[in-house]
């Protein structure tokens, strides 16, 4: 067996490590949630809602009051007298309003008292107030951060399962309330604060809050709840338990028969319908008249002001400048028409299987196929996200983040990519090191960008093998000391290694003063015959010169014997997954070990075998006869190349070739005289390096 320096097998691909280590970076990062992807999924929710927005029913059971630009050129800046405010509840109540929420604070009484019928002098809060109190009215409430207000006093009853919702809900520690003759007045006391998002756009609306140890509702929540005549709001929270290491969740809030789908701060996800015309009528239409009774009969009503200056205006998704109360007014319109959007808890839990999922089939697609079809594959598969949310939100009313399926996809496919162009890299550069001292270098070049021509165990090939053995080396380095020859056999093996690797050759083993290489492995090449007597030749030629070059190598000249043989061999990996060699077994390698020993009594420095000779139909090669060769129990036929295309077409060789076949022919016969007569005519013919040949098929002739 011959053997070539060893490959040591590197440690398993990080292509299996690096998925899982992306996956468990990527559910971290979305249990942490940082505000770069919690922005980019409400961006993708926006998205949704631009795409479709809630369809308002035709006939808006809601109407906003808008104390608008009209309404005070008509009656003046504002605030008004709460005679007018009053007057104008009264007018909504007359028309048969179901409920009057007032987005107003009246925090402070009335400045302007008018008279009484008998000269007295009233105050226009007790008129506003009575107004109120003989109508279904809901007045505002803000909670205050800073504690500086007045605690106030609910208006609607709270029933609550679980654990008490305080602990779940915004809070404040007090609030601006209105006066308490206005405040004693109406059926219902309702928060009107907002909690955008870090873009201060809202796209949730508090359905409770909590102001010092009350539960406040929504304004909207609370005109539904004063307008169908409930007194109890249902609160259904996660359980209050003592082990249970989730922060307590409001999961359900209801009022009457109408069902709040929230998430778990008490917070209505919105599905804003496009603003209309149609839902807002003027302030100033009510007081003067103009408005038909069935344009408020049964509606509810919410007052609010939307002149520029007076508005609370908000950012939606739909519009950069809603007034709140339109937003007020939305959002009972979405709890009457039973229209939710929700988030659950178990969202959570679905989007990181997602993640898990998503990343596992881009690093199994990577694995499998290259990366042009893995991409389109990741695309795919970042589209299907991408529709899954779609269709989520728009047929079942669930917001299942699509940015981060697509992120995980797109982090996994370019780490696993880039990983694999490391790994790609790592492996081009272990096939340099490993075969830059055995193969020329456009050969390492191109085994590196094709690795999958090296395969790792063996395969059978038909390969042409080349032995080159210095001849009396044994004599020659008795006379040197150690130091002395390895200069001399690296002096020697050079220029025989260059001829070698200049003609795609691949060295097996330097064994002393022998050199086994061999061609058509690991890359094809389909002249490998061809090329390796070409080589032989280079070999040739390089000991030619350095024979002639002073100082001489040796105090007598250098002769090499080559053996070529061509034929099937297995050339592949051998030895142990923990150490390999990347060697050729075979008798072919054996026979061109006997053939190279029969260069030293043929008379031919380079003798190839009868497979080689047929592949060279454009070299000069003589038949050198039959030969048993050594561990051989038939003989072979052999061959002596003497040169290359330019010798062949010579005519002193074509006039040789003519000679030497007669020869063979007389070789074949009994007659020795014939044999002789044809050995002298070729001796005739000036072939260079043919001298020795029939030196020794002379003694062999004589001999017979």
């Amino acid at each position: 067996m011959w053997s070539r320096s060893s490959i040591s097998l590197s440690i398993p691909s990080p292509l299996y490590l690096v998925p899982a280590v992306l996956i468990i970076c990527c559910l971290l990062l979305r249990v942490l949630d940082p505000p770069p992807f919690s922005s980019l999924r409400l961006i993708a929710f926006d998205s949704w809602q631009r795409a479709a927005p809630r369809i308002a029913d035709a006939s808006y059971p809601v109407k906003v009051i808008a104390i608008d630009e009209k309404s005070l050129q008509r009656f003046g800046q504002w605030p008004w007298h709460r005679t007018l405010v009053a007057d104008l509840v009264s007018r909504l109540h007359e028309a048969g309003a179901k409920s009057i929420a007032i987005d107003l604070i009246f925090a402070e009484a009335d400045r302007f008292p008018t008279s009484g019928p008998d000269g007295s002098r009233l105050q226009s809060d007790t008129r506003l107030a009575a107004a109120i109190s003989s109508s279904r009215s809901v007045l505002a409430i803000v909670g205050d951060a800073r504690g500086s207000f007045s605690t106030p006093k609910a208006k609607s009853a709270l029933a609550a399962t679980g654990t008490q919702p305080l602990s779940s809900i915004h809070r404040f520690p007090s609030a601006v309330i209105p006066i308490p003759v206005l405040a004693d007045a109406a059926a219902g006391i309702a928060s009107v604060n907002w909690f955008p998002e870090r873009d201060q756009i809202v796209r949730r609306v508090p359905v409770l809050v909590g102001i010092a140890d009350s539960v406040f509702p929504s304004l909207a929540l609370e005109a539904l709840r004063v307008g169908i005549g409930e007194s109890t709001i249902f609160v259904r929270s996660s359980p209050d338990n003592a082990s249970n290491i989730r922060r307590p969740a409001i999961e359900a809030v209801k009022v009457g028969n109408y069902g709040l789908a929230v998430d778990p701060n008490g917070e209505l996800w919105m599905r804003f319908a496009v603003e209309d015309p149609r839902r807002t009528i003027s302030a100033a239409d009510v007081l003067e008249g103009k408005v038909h009774r069935s344009d408020l009969e049964g509606r509810h009503v919410i007052i609010g002001a939307t002149a520029i200056g007076l508005s609370d205006v908000k950012a939606t998704p739909l519009a950069p400048d809603t007034p709140g109360v339109e937003i007020h007014a939305q959002a009972l319109e979405q709890i009457l028409a039973g229209v939710s959007i929700t988030r659950p808890d178990y969202i959570l839990g679905f989007e990181l299987i997602l993640v898990i999922v998503s990343g596992i089939a881009i690093a199994l697609l990577l694995k499998q196929f290259s990366a042009v079809p893995a991409a389109i594959a990741s695309t795919v598969l970042a589209g299907v996200a991408l529709l899954c949310s779609w269709f989520s939100y728009n047929h079942l009313g669930l917001l299942i983040d699509p940015i981060y399926p697509v992120f995980t996809a797109a982090l996994i496919y370019f780490g696993c990519s880039l990983t694999a162009y490391l790994e790609t890299e790592r492996d081009r550069n272990r096939i340099r090191d490993a075969f830059g001292h055995y193969l020329a270098p456009v050969m390492v070049e191109r085994l590196a960008r094709e690795p999958d021509k090296l395969k790792l165990g063996g395969e059978m090939r038909n390969i042409t093998l080349l032995f080159a053995d210095v001849r009396s080396f044994t004599r020659l380095s008795e006379s040197m000391s150690a130091a002395e020859l390895v200069r001399f056999v690296n002096r020697l093996f050079t220029p025989l290694t260059e001829a070698i690797l200049a003609n795609q050759g691949t060295i097996d083993k330097y064994m002393g003063d022998a050199i086994l290489a061999f061609w058509n492995a690991p890359l094809d090449d389909p002249l490998h015959a061809e090329n390796t007597c070409r080589a032989a030749l280079a070999m040739r030629h390089a000991l030619t010169k350095l024979n002639g070059e002073a100082p001489v190598l040796s105090a007598e000249p250098i002769r090499l014997g080559i053996g070529i043989n061509t034929g099937d061999a297995v050339v592949g990996n051998v030895g142990s997954p923990q150490r390999f060699d990347y060697s050729v077994l075979g008798e072919v390698v054996n026979t061109a070990s006997r053939l190279q020993e029969a260069t030293k009594t043929c008379g031919a420095d380079i003798i190839v075998g009868e497979a080689t000779a047929a592949a060279l139909p454009h070299f000069a090669v003589l038949e050198v006869g039959e030969m048993t060769l050594r561990g051989k129990a038939k003989p072979e036929r052999i061959f002596a190349l003497l040169g290359d295309e330019t010798l062949k077409d010579s005519p002193a060789f074509q006039a040789l070739a003519n000679r030497h076949a007669a020869l063979l022919a007389a070789i074949g016969g009994g007659d020795t005289k014939a044999k002789i007569a044809a050995l002298e005519a070729c001796i005739e013919c000036p072939v260079p390096g043919t001298q020795a040949l029939y030196r020794a098929l002379g003694a062999k002739v004589r001999a017979e």
